[in-house]
């Protein structure tokens, strides 16, 4: 208790003297820049959460082949979740002697939960949203329904035993189908009606599903809870189940803006580091004056730990209050952009805070308090006696273990976080080497410059270990600095490119080869150029690597799924062009053989590498395939995609369809009325919806990461105003000499911003390199995506550099060159 009650005290007179105001300070600027970054980016990835789970109308989706537990839905209500029921089936509607096959999607009142129905009032006039579903006697049907039966709205449908009036044309369902198996218009109608229809008997193939939406909370329990009581045949799907478009784009934006946290984690760590050491430094004088006074090792070591652990908690806890405070001003500037109301933030995020302001002090500043303890009394008398030095791999060791586990903590991504790691490790060597190589140079031409330049390298020279670390400091910095411009600017402005304003925005599937020339003919008369077409052939896997799939040793439920449901193969002499190689060699476009291609996640889920094999059957016959190269696929890019791909002559034989994707302007769309009406069996299906939820995915995370950058800046701040405070003390001693000695304060002036100009542009030479390097790496090998960095980046950095750092240490110093030679002489 003694101990503690000292660690308050000094504290307290530290914080009165402002001996620990640039620690304060830059622990203050860490934990808050991170937590406001932390609790908005939770937020938005509620939000963004929220908006994913659209994609399945509800935030939980129970199916099965049987009506749905009434005790499951009671227990759902009892719990205050929003229920819905649907019951999906084909089946074939008719007007008149005109018939056509429909996807019936029977509703209760609710649905959707989650996202919104929109209809129009006839083909192909403005949708716009409705909360309700068909009444009774009503039924809604997509435009390929109508086109294909030359019907229009008002017009009677023959369901079953029921005639039901087409009321509205549906545009768009949240949980609609956008792969390759949603051969039939959709006809939405009330499940009331169902029985009355006769179309659904004992036997029956059809859907049931039941969807809940509530709190988070809420929802996860009822999960757990459910899971416990699945019977055969019942499914439960959740957000991770949503299509690979929108799944997509969620995971590259959470990419994005874990990439911009940890930006703030990085410059946090070299601001508390630069100001810890110079917190250490001057105890030094206190320690020994301690020890002279009879206290112990022990003692020391333990007003050490308390001060720190004082610090961290009141560092952390404020820091967090700041963030919290900071990201409801974010919130409400961006209330418009972000879509409105945003989710109140979790806990986790305050909880960061501490954790961080532990970790950093426990990295940076311990080995120098533990260092204390071995100061000398002698000190008190002979002050020109050094202060101990901490070994440097124990403190090296300490912060790199530290920087290591905050980042594998904030990341939670192995190739991220080694990407991030060996960019920093590699820069750091490079910094240390330049740094060295400066402290040499200045010493060897400072003889030939005027006073100022001659003052100004030989404080370089002279402060070696100091000018090397500022380097690596200064250097650090601006390279974050600058690769979060990167990111916020290149790798953003490529994501955004990979889904342009004409991307495809409508899936044109089940195309018969006959008919093939036809469509191609009739996209050229209407003037639209005809879009490439792609084999489809549906298989069921069979083996892997010789081993019937029943026996096969796969745990992953979704490569489980994909077992036991018909895969779409296709093949293609090229590599498409939203596929990446990762491994393994694309064949020759003329070459034949039993060479297979396989999308790398579903390779990693099924446990297969090159070389392997795998079995189908196709149409009853058998079929296999080597895999000789693993692909990367880009689902938000709308094109059509496949997880298997052969080579072509293998599987051409066999029966196929034909599918593409087009991008039609809205004034454009009779081309698509014509199609379905030509060929009835043609489905079309609109992704404009889709395309504009995966856009405005895009935009929140771009939105987020330019707020971050606001708050990276200030901590960029912090880290030159603590590398230029480490040698504050030093700096006044010196002005003090040099003036009384004669020189003029202009020319100590001119000299410190000679020394720091010459460091902020070798540190902007190297960050500006690092950041290009670092950024490539990030795009081709983390974001999937294509990389040109900007040249002009090459030349912003040493200027930058120059810049902000010249600035920074003039702005620091003056007040050191201002002071009179007699106050620091005397003190």
């Amino acid at each position: 208790m003694p101990a503690l009650l000292y660690a308050l005290r000094t504290l307290s007179r530290d914080w009165k003297s402002g001996e620990i105001g640039v620690l304060v300070v830059a622990l203050l600027v860490a934990v808050g820049s991170l937590t406001a970054i932390a609790f908005f980016t939770d937020r938005v990835g509620q939000a963004v959460a929220r908006q994913a789970t659209e994609v399945l109308a509800a935030d939980l989706r129970l199916r099965s082949a049987e009506p749905t537990n009434p005790a499951y839905l009671a227990e759902a209500e009892a719990r205050g979740l929003a229920t819905a029921r649907v019951l999906a089936f084909p089946s074939v509607v008719s007007h008149g002697d005109d018939s056509q096959l429909g996807a019936i999607r029977a509703v209760t009142a609710g649905y959707p939960l989650r996202g919104t129905l929109r209809v129009a009032n006839d083909l192909f006039t403005p949708a716009y949203a409705v909360e309700e579903v068909p009444p009774r006697g009503e039924v809604w049907a997509e435009s390929g329904l109508l086109a294909r039966l030359g019907l229009e709205v008002g017009a009677p449908l023959q369901v079953g035993a029921l005639e039901l009036t087409i009321t509205r044309v549906l545009e768009y369902r949240p949980d609609q189908t956008v792969g390759f198996v949603a051969l039939a218009p959709t006809i939405l109608m009330n499940l009331d009606d169902i029985p009355d229809s006769g179309l659904v008997v004992p036997g029956s193939r059809v859907t049931w599903s039941a969807l809940f939406a509530g709190a988070d909370a809420e929802i996860t329990r009822f999960a757990a809870w459910l899971s416990e009581r699945l019977e055969e045949g019942e499914r439960l799907q959740d957000i991770g189940d949503a299509g690979e478009q929108v799944t997509g784009a969620i995971d590259r934006a959470q990419r994005f803006l874990t990439l911009a946290s940890l930006v703030s984690v990085l410059l946090a760590a070299v601001a508390v580091a630069m100001a810890a050491r110079r917190y250490a430094a001057r105890h030094v004088d206190s320690v020994a004056l301690m020890k002279c006074l009879g206290a112990p090792q022990r003692f020391v070591l333990q007003v050490g730990l308390w001060q720190l652990a004082l610090l961290a908690i009141l560092a952390g806890l404020a820091g967090s209050a700041i963030g919290w405070l900071a990201q409801f001003g974010i919130a409400w500037l961006l209330a418009e952009l972000v879509g409105g109301q945003l989710p109140p933030p979790g806990p986790l995020p305050a909880l960061m805070g501490l954790v961080t302001s532990l970790a950093v002090l426990t990295g940076f500043a311990l080995p120098p308090i533990l260092q204390l303890r071995s100061v000398a009394p002698v000190r008190v008398l002979r002050r020109d006696l050094p202060p101990p030095r901490v070994t440097a791999a124990v403190a090296a060791g300490a912060a790199i273990a530290v920087v290591v586990l905050m980042l594998a903590w904030v990341l939670r991504d192995f190739r991220l976080l080694a990407v991030v790691v060996g960019g920093i490790a590699g820069l750091l060597a490079v910094l240390l080497a330049a740094g060295w190589g400066l402290v040499r140079l200045s010493g060897s031409v400072r003889g030939g410059a005027g006073v100022a330049w001659r003052y100004g390298l030989a404080n370089i020279n002279r402060r070696g270990g100091e000018s090397i670390t500022q380097v690596v400091a200064f250097g650090l910095g601006l390279m974050v600095l600058l690769l979060l411009t990167v990111v916020r600017n290149d790798l953003l402005d490529g994501w955004r490119a990979s889904l342009p304003e004409d991307a495809p925005n409508n899936f044109i599937i089940n195309i018969q080869p006959e008919e093939l020339p036809d469509v191609e003919a009739l996209f050229a008369e209407q003037g639209v150029t005809p879009p490439v077409f792609s084999p489809l052939v549906r298989a069921r896997i069979t083996h892997l690597n010789g081993v019937p799939v029943r026996e096969a040793d796969v745990t992953d439920p979704d490569a489980r799924g994909l077992l036991t449901r018909e895969a779409n193969l296709s093949f293609s002499p090229v590599l498409p062009a939203s596929n990446t190689l990762v491994s393994g060699r694309f064949w020759a476009p003329d070459s034949r053989g039993e060479e297979i291609s396989i999308e790398e996640g579903i390779a990693e889920s099924l446990g297969l590498s090159l070389g392997d094999t795998l079995g189908f059957t196709v149409a009853g016959e058998p079929l296999a395939g080597r895999i000789t190269s693993t692909r990367a696929v880009a689902w938000d890019s709308f094109d059509p995609n496949f997880f298997v791909l052969f080579q072509p002559g293998e599987i051409d034989e066999f029966p196929k369809t034909y599918i593409t994707s087009i991008y039609v302007p809205r004034d454009e769309r009779g081309v698509l009325l014509e199609l379905v009406r030509r060929h009835p069996s043609v489905s079309v299906i609109d992704l404009e919806s889709i395309i504009a939820q995966v856009r405005q995915v895009m935009d929140r995370a771009s939105l987020a990461v330019q707020y971050v950058f606001g708050f990276t800046l200030l901590a960029g701040v912090v880290v030159l105003l603590a590398a230029v405070q480490a040698t504050r003390d030093e700096r006044r001693y010196e002005s003090a000499l040099l003036r009384t000695f004669g020189a003029r304060r202009s020319v100590v002036l001119r000299g410190v911003i000679t020394e720091f100009v010459a460091l902020g542009l070798l540190a902007g030479v190297l960050a500006a390199a690092g950041a290009v390097v670092v950024g490539d790496v990030l795009a081709r090998q983390v974001f999937r995506l294509a990389y040109a960095p900007d040249p002009l980046l090459l030349v912003a950095g040493p200027l930058l550099g120059a810049l902000l750092v010249g600035l920074a240490g003039t702005l620091a110093t003056r007040s050191v060159v201002r002071t009179p030679p007699v106050r620091t002489l005397r003190a």
